[in-house]
């Protein structure tokens, strides 16, 4: 999450005239303000597909220009970075559907069928936190302490007993909400004293996709991080 576009207001990017290469790694004099203009209208495109995905939509590439304005020479480099912000943040993946009409559809991320969305318009996906905590305990050989969840929890600005801006209350979430949906197991440790607990895949993740598709994909997460942390060196 540290390194995905921030989400800023669209205030001040009008201003840019959006001339420059298609690449964020030139304009020695403006770079700076290049990125920030890519940054922000990453924003506009990343809310703008997550009021399609509570919509449960299509998406044209055609919508999408119009939500980028005048920064539409730069699209590719634009989905690109809105998509990455998507999946690590949200987990949602955009996939497109008819590369002749240029068509678009979102789904969630390893094929998980929960999202954790209220039916408010308010609320956003939180498959992204899931697949976070899912991929610790892979990475922990099956079965990770409490501890270790929240001190990678920390990194990412959650904390127990803190409401946090997009997954709310983080121990909740995880220790009963994905606990009573089958994502996760919660359990004390066998003769712990003081009691101390760890977590498991529960059975709904097993059945919803495999530790090998997990492998795989953070195998291209990583791959894509160490791009995406080249080109804002």
């Amino acid at each position: 999450m540290a390194v995905t576009p921030s989400i800023k207001s669209d205030q001040g990017s009008s201003s840019q005239d959006g001339k420059g290469p298609s690449t964020l790694q030139s304009l020695p004099v403006t770079g700076s303000l290049f990125k920030d203009a890519i940054e922000d209208k990453v924003a506009d495109l990343v809310g703008f597909l997550l009021l399609k995905y509570h919509t449960k939509e299509l998406i044209t590439k055609v919508e999408m220009l119009i939500v980028i304005k005048d920064y539409q020479d730069h699209f590719p480099v634009i989905l690109s970075q809105a998509s990455e912000c998507l999946q690590l943040v949200f987990g949602i993946d955009v996939k497109e559907l008819d590369p002749i009409s240029h068509s678009y559809v979102l789904v969630n991320t390893l094929g998980l069928t929960y999202n954790g969305m209220l039916s408010d318009d308010q609320s956003v996906p939180k498959t992204g936190l899931l697949i976070n905590i899912l991929s610790v305990i892979f990475m922990d050989g099956n079965c990770s302490p409490e501890e270790n969840i929240w001190e990678v929890l920390s990194v990412m600005g959650l904390c127990a007993g803190r409401k946090h801006f997009i997954y709310g209350e983080p121990r909740e979430l995880i220790t009963k909400v994905w606990v009573q949906e089958g994502y996760l197991e919660y359990r004390q440790v066998a003769n712990s004293d003081p009691a101390r607990h760890e977590f498991l895949w529960g059975p709904r993740a097993h059945a919803e996709t495999s530790k090998k598709i997990l492998n795989i994909f953070l195998c291209a997460i990583q791959y894509k991080l160490v791009y995406l942390f080249y080109i804002y060196l």
